[in-house]
């Protein structure tokens, strides 16, 4: 297949793009590259897919010199006219967005970058897909919409119109408008409500990185809610592989949109969680406990009987082997924000 993914040189979009070039797809990558997080580890990612340039110019489709099937081009979501021209000469069978502004607290400090990206830049990807139809279009949500919700495990049926963060928000927005392009122009769709994702590569603004950093470091780490947060920790090999499966289960009938949670379904204390990287790491952290911050919710735990019932997978992977890599990345020469 011909697969377009937004995002690629972001976390996910890496590890995706790397799956389907091995299972022999073609893939064209599409990444704004932005300073949301050093774009170092974005360049480094795309190097390990062929892609050597840390500063590639606006709209010029790269070619990888080592992965055949990959190209890479700059761009942003909110560019209309670059992502209908990307379209059009593209021909695309499947299209997954994981570009967006992400992050819960930054959007407590920058909420025009969620609008522009998330809501702005999803409803052209959607127009593009409307003009040049695509076979499935699949893209990144998030466990955030459901908000405070304090019934457990979270089930996909379960109401989600009280977000507690911008960020949620326009994840739920981007579901709500994705259902109103199924229903008038019959684009299939499917939501991923991804929860907690952790692994090599990972993002530095996550507590895998800003956690093991400190800790290496000998500085404290900032534990909210005093350690009384629960988290559905994720391994990004199983996040992969949910929406490698995914991708051929093509929603149907006269609204054809879905939606499934990507998640392990064992959450765990935030406090077990500092204790795996400790043992993982051979050093303890020195915490600071600081009080519950604004747009946060106590804990995330998914139902993934949906997605087991109709992939016949679910993520497996043991936090202590998760972390295990994680840190064994961390500390290689791989890492591109290792701090000596």
């Amino acid at each position: 297949m011909n697969i377009l993914i937004t995002g690629a040189a972001g976390f996910i979009g890496y590890f995706l793009s790397e799956r389907l070039l091995s299972l022999g797809h073609i893939v064209t990558g599409m990444d704004e590259l932005n300073d949301y997080y050093a774009p170092a580890l974005k360049t480094a990612r795309l190097a390990q897919l062929g892609v050597e340039d840390d500063d590639p110019a606006w709209g010029r489709m790269l070619t990888s010199r080592t992965r055949p099937g990959f190209s890479f081009v700059r761009m942003r979501l909110e560019d209309r006219e670059g992502l209908e021209r990307l379209f059009a000469e593209g021909s695309f069978d499947v299209a997954v967005n994981l570009a967006g502004q992400a992050g819960v607290r930054y959007s407590l400090e920058n909420p025009f970058a969620y609008v522009q990206s998330n809501v702005l830049g999803f409803v052209n990807l959607l127009e593009c897909c409307r003009n040049h139809p695509v076979r499935h279009l699949l893209f990144a949500s998030s466990s955030s919409v459901y908000g405070g919700n304090e019934k457990t495990p979270f089930n996909e049926e379960d109401p989600v119109d009280t977000p507690v963060s911008l960020y949620a928000a326009t994840k739920r927005s981007d579901e709500l408008i994705a259902h109103v392009y199924a229903h008038l122009y019959r684009i299939p769709s499917t939501a991923l409500r991804f929860f907690t994702v952790y692994g090599p590569w990972g993002r530095p603004d996550m507590a895998p990185v800003l956690f093991t950093s400190a800790i290496l470091a000998g500085k404290p780490i900032r534990v909210f809610n005093n350690g009384q947060l629960s988290r559905d920790f994720t391994y990004v090999d199983d996040i992969i592989e949910s929406v490698v499966r995914l991708m051929d289960h093509v929603p149907q009938g006269d609204v054809p949109t879905d939606i499934y949670n990507v998640g392990c379904g064992h959450p765990m204390q935030l406090m077990d969680f500092i204790h795996t990287l400790e043992n993982a790491l051979g050093k303890k952290a020195e915490m600071q406990m600081l009080p519950m911050q604004k747009g946060d919710v106590h804990q995330t735990y998914a139902d993934t009987t949906k997605l087991r019932n109709v992939t016949n997978f679910s993520p497996s992977t043991p936090l202590a082997e998760g972390i295990g890599r994680f840190v064994d990345w961390y500390l290689s020469d791989a890492n591109p924000i290792r701090e000596s």
